[in-house]
Parts: C-alpha cells; structure tokens; sequence
C-alpha cells in the first residue's frame, strides 16, 4: 500500500503537538555493539504480545541509536522512576554530564543500574516504518521495583498520580 498517495499533508508541527498529548513512560534503550555501550531516552516502547512474550521499540533512523540497534541482536529497555529526569535528559542528549548514568551488565546486555524496571530481550525482527524502524524483542528476562514511574506529557516530565480509593487496575491484557 503506498500511504503517501492516499494521505493528506500533515503539519509536522501539529503531529508533534498531537502525538505529545498521549502521556507515557519514559524508558532509556540500551544495547552494545562493536564494543561500545550505546543508550537512547525513549517513549515510544510498547508491549507488543503476551505470548510470546515481546516488546517493541521504534527508533528514528537518523539516530545515533538506530545503528546499535541494527548491529546487536539484544537490547534492554530501562524504564526510569519519577526522580530520574536528569538520567533522560543525558540519553535524550540535552546533557553531557555522565551523573545517574552507571550501567550494568546482565547477560551481557546494558542496563541501567539504578531504573526501575528492566526488560532483556533478543532483537527477533525489525520492520520498516517510515523514518523510524520498529525492533521486536523476545523477552528473555524482566526485574522491577516499586518505584512510581516517571511521565512524560505535552513536552513535560510529571509523576503517576492514581485515582481510585482501591488502587486496582483494570485487566486491559
């Protein structure tokens, strides 16, 4: 299907201005390759099935970050806690401080010694999608703490608040 010739023109300035009304979780991408350790701050990461497990990362193929993806076969995904601006604004590139950005090693994949969660998985695909490739991951494995998570809305970092007076979540899976 050749989308350019049935779309409209899109305003990129309203499409960043759309998109960034989606709240979400701020992750950094990390992985090795040519014996370099390479991360990216990122929020466009999703789960991508239960069974088999998979996640989904896209990366901008004008990223530093897109060439370490496309070399290594495995790649984790760090997500951070409220608190840890600083450690996306250094993967984000908006910093040259090496502060809050300590890495470890499991399985020998990188991560991020002090986020949240973590998510180790085996790149399985990568499909072509625009300017950005989509990296599937087999998850191989997974840790967590019960940090709350940082946010990321309209541009803004922010911090979960819940509603409800039980806590309880719906079953959305």
């Amino acid at each position: 299907m050749d989308v350019n010739s049935r779309s409209h023109p899109v305003d990129p300035k309203l499409f960043r201005r759309v998109m960034g009304r989606f709240a979400t979780g701020v992750t950094v991408i990390t992985a090795a390759a040519s014996g370099e350790t390479h991360g990216m701050t990122a929020n466009a990461f999703m789960s991508g099935s239960l069974e088999p497990p998979l996640c989904v990362v896209s990366v901008a193929k004008r990223a530093h970050m897109h060439a370490f993806m496309s070399k290594s076969d495995r790649f984790a995904v760090n997500i951070l806690a409220e608190g840890q601006e600083r450690v996306a604004d250094h993967f984000a590139g908006k910093t040259k401080s090496k502060n809050g950005t300590a890495f470890a090693t499991v399985d020998g994949i990188p991560v991020l010694a002090e986020a949240s969660a973590r998510i180790l998985a085996d790149t399985v695909a990568s499909h072509d999608c625009g300017d950005h490739t989509l990296f599937i991951g087999h998850i191989r494995a997974m840790s967590t703490d019960d940090r709350p998570p940082l946010v990321y809305h309209a541009a803004r970092f922010g911090a979960f608040e819940p509603h409800g007076a039980d806590g309880s979540a719906p079953d959305i899976w």
